[in-house]
């Protein structure tokens, strides 16, 4: 991803050992390596990497505790935004989100709790609207969407955005 980028790596360190506490289950190390050297932001000025605190916006675990809550509000009924998955949560089966395009397309990782190490990219298109599972890290999963022109329904190499990387401005992160 840095050489298709250019990205000159950051380095930011990460009590990741927290965050994987409020989780329950280790995050993938290639994430982890991803965040370390982007952070969160946007890549192709139209795919957004989650990061952890770049604001509410590009914070995915922000953005997970926001989706559990929802999801166990009793008030919404057993509707999940994720039909037929629900929201991970610890100790669960479940997905957390940790991108999306300006398209509406949206990535997770599809987590058990029983089977830590696994991490299953499942994804789904609006245009489409059905889930894709991706068996391959989150590293591959987004240099195919942002190389390969080919990978359907999600790669974007067609329309010639570019490979580029762009943190969050600090004021669009409403």
């Amino acid at each position: 991803m840095i050489e298709l980028t250019g990205w000159e790596p950051l380095g930011i360190c990460v009590d990741w050992a927290a965050v994987e506490a409020e989780l329950g289950v280790p995050l993938p190390a290639d994430y982890k390596e991803l965040f370390e050297a982007f952070s969160g932001g946007v890549f192709s000025d139209s795919v957004y990497f989650l990061g952890r605190d770049e604001g509410v916006a590009f914070d995915f675990l922000t953005q997970w505790r926001v989706s559990l809550k929802v999801a166990q509000d009793s008030k919404f009924g057993d509707v999940s935004a994720v039909e037929p998955y629900a929201v991970y949560a610890p100790g669960s089966t479940g997905l957390v989100g940790w991108g999306s395009t300006e398209w509406a397309d949206e990535y997770f990782w599809l987590i058990d709790a029983e089977r830590p190490g696994e991490y299953p990219i499942l994804a789904r298109s609006n245009d489409i609207g059905a889930w894709h599972r991706y068996d391959m890290s989150t590293a591959e999963f987004l240099y195919r969407v942002l190389a390969d022109a080919d990978f359907k329904p999600f790669g974007i190499a067609q329309y010639d955005l570019g490979t580029t990387f762009e943190p969050p401005d600090s004021g669009d992160d409403e």
